[in-house]
């Protein structure tokens, strides 16, 4: 096992490697050059709330990180109801990575190095291989690889704090995950365009929709898209803001079929479900989460509570779990909940509810989160400890 020094000295080069790889692209396309024909970036004013709580930590004594035995396809051992696996959550305003097992243990964390390369951490989605995590942040205007090992920044796309609808530039930039042939899609909200990437050079090979032309016409155009998903077959389900859109494509860009969410207001995140229907947040006060029929457009499943303990306050997305429950963020509220599908009951939580805070326990406006089907920390915890 290498040496905490050796762990800490690493972390600290690979920070300063994402660091550089920023201010290189910033040096060598400021955002105010006037060379014909190059990209334009427009400087962001940082807000107080932007910076939410700064470089904040839960202060827990957080374990060695614990190597990949799991994948998507077969994952480590669950740990069954209410929650089967541990979850990874982006938490926005605290600007860190936070992962907490089912029994709320805190097992993993990483604050922000640096606030202006990394703060405000909108969604979080773990590299196939499960050794990585691709974490966009929204008005940062950038997205990052983050090391799991490391628990450090090794890669940062887009120039933080400065936005733009070309060249390095993005536009808040939403739901950014790593596809299963390594590529990468990204979803540049007010650009209005799907992107797929490579993640070696930067390069876009992909790019459906265009700025200005924010209007719902797939392929070819989308409007406001916040959500691209992919699907196990290699399809993308993407979310428009505009009308609830949710359109399923193939990588070629052919349309299988484009519907508008039924009972939504703002619709975010959408997934498909084990039985091919879509489960899909609605991103208002009281909030909810709908399952649907996308060939008929009927409602199978919904949740909504206008008031109490049970009202959601704008949640940004959900998921259908292995069990069949329903796993959500609920943002404004600064929890993370599991609701059963039967009962429609809240079984699990984990944040206090409309109570923000880093300490164990708290979160602050968590915007995203993914299950950690690779790393078996249920093995690893219940493992006497060495003498």
């Amino acid at each position: 096992m290498p040496s905490r020094s050796w762990l800490v000295a690493r972390r600290l080069t690979l920070m300063l490697t994402g660091m550089m790889l920023v201010f290189a692209a910033q040096a060598a396309d400021p955002p105010n050059s006037k060379a014909k024909d190059a990209p334009v970036g427009h400087p962001v004013t940082v807000t107080k709330e932007m910076l939410g709580a700064g470089i904040v930590s839960s202060g827990t004594m957080l374990p060695t990180p614990i190597p990949v035995t799991g994948t998507r396809a077969k994952p480590v051992e669950s740990w069954g109801k209410p929650l089967p696996y541990p979850i990874m959550i982006a938490d926005r305003r605290n600007n860190r990575l936070i992962e907490i097992t089912p029994d709320k243990r805190i097992v993993w964390e990483m604050q922000s190095p640096n606030l202006q390369i990394y703060r405000g951490n909108d969604d979080v989605f773990f590299t196939p291989d499960g050794n990585q995590m691709v974490v966009n942040e929204e008005d940062n205007y950038d997205f990052h690889f983050v090391d799991y090992q490391e628990r450090a920044v090794t890669r940062t796309f887009g120039i933080s704090d400065v936005s733009g609808n070309s060249g390095p530039y993005l536009n808040y930039p939403d739901d950014a995950t790593m596809l299963a042939d390594g590529k990468l899609v990204v979803a540049d909200i007010r650009s209005c365009r799907v992107m797929i990437m490579n993640p070696d050079s930067s390069d876009i090979e992909t790019q459906w929709g265009k700025p200005g032309a924010c209007r719902h016409d797939p392929p070819h155009n989308f409007a406001y898209p916040n959500g691209a998903a992919p699907l196990e077959n290699g399809d993308l389900l993407i979310t428009e803001i505009t009308d609830g859109w949710i359109t399923r494509m193939t990588r070629e860009g052919a349309v299988i079929w484009a519907v508008k969410a039924p009972h939504i207001h703002y619709v975010s995140d959408a997934f498909l479900t084990h039985d091919g229907e879509v489960v899909v947040a609605d991103y208002v006060k009281p909030g909810g989460v709908v399952i649907f029929d996308p060939k008929t457009r009927k409602v199978s499943w919904e949740y909504r509570v206008a008031s109490g303990e049970g009202m959601l306050d704008h949640p940004s997305l959900a998921k259908e779990l292995p069990t069949g429950d329903i796993i959500l963020n609920d943002d404004l509220r600064h929890r993370v909940l599991v609701i059963d599908r039967q009962t429609k009951h809240i079984i699990w939580q984990y944040g206090k509810t409309d109570s923000k805070g880093h300490a164990p326990g708290y979160l602050w406006n968590p915007d995203g989160l993914d299950l950690d089907f690779y790393h078996d920390w249920k093995a690893a915890l219940a493992a006497p400890k060495a003498p």
